[in-house]
């Protein structure tokens, strides 16, 4: 009886340790993260994605999107701006699964269903970095992880889509580059 119970101790150690190495936070699902294959994390922001290139947005990944969600809202903005908090793009109702491609077409509604509003620079889409000479600003890419698809109009602005995420963010993921010239 004794190795009978030392042999059953010894399998569900086994598989213990053997679960915990699916989640690398030791038994936790992976937390909700955003990345580039652009630029790492706090690092310089190519020019191809700035009003000094192509002006091109980055290619977005998300891994760990908290259980409940319908869609992602994204918010990329420039706190270090003169004037105050500069957007430089909105979008959502972004469908979950998958990312966002290099060079997103910058129309109102696309194919996927995801829909963009106007940016600071009054346009539709992404408006990359565009500094004043001086000290490198930071960019901040915020993805939210909202418990619906949002009943907002196409093209609309910052604020609002604040107003229609509030109460239905299930989490929150950021990512940060900088630009200076």
């Amino acid at each position: 009886m004794v190795k009978r119970d030392g042999l059953l101790l010894s399998i569900v150690l086994v598989l213990s340790v053997s679960m915990s190495n699916l989640w690398p936070q030791g038994g936790h699902a992976m937390p909700f993260a955003l990345k580039t294959t652009a630029f790492s994390a706090g690092e310089s922001i190519p020019k191809k994605y700035t009003c000094d290139g192509s002006d091109l947005s980055p290619a977005l990944t998300w891994t760990g999107i908290p259980t409940g969600t319908q869609s992602l809202a994204l918010i990329a903005d420039d706190p270090d701006a003169p004037v105050g908090t500069w957007t430089h793009w909105i979008a959502w109702n972004i469908p979950p699964q998958g990312g966002i491609p290099e060079g997103l077409a910058k129309g109102e509604t696309l194919d996927d269903g995801t829909r963009q509003g106007k940016n600071d620079f009054k346009r539709i889409g992404y408006g990359g970095p565009c500094p004043p000479p001086g000290k490198p600003h930071r960019y901040l890419f915020k993805l939210y992880a909202v418990d619906s698809k949002l009943d907002l109009k196409p093209g609309s602005s910052r604020s609002e889509l604040e107003s229609a995420i509030k109460g239905h963010v299930l989490g929150q993921a950021e990512l940060m580059g900088k630009y200076g010239r």
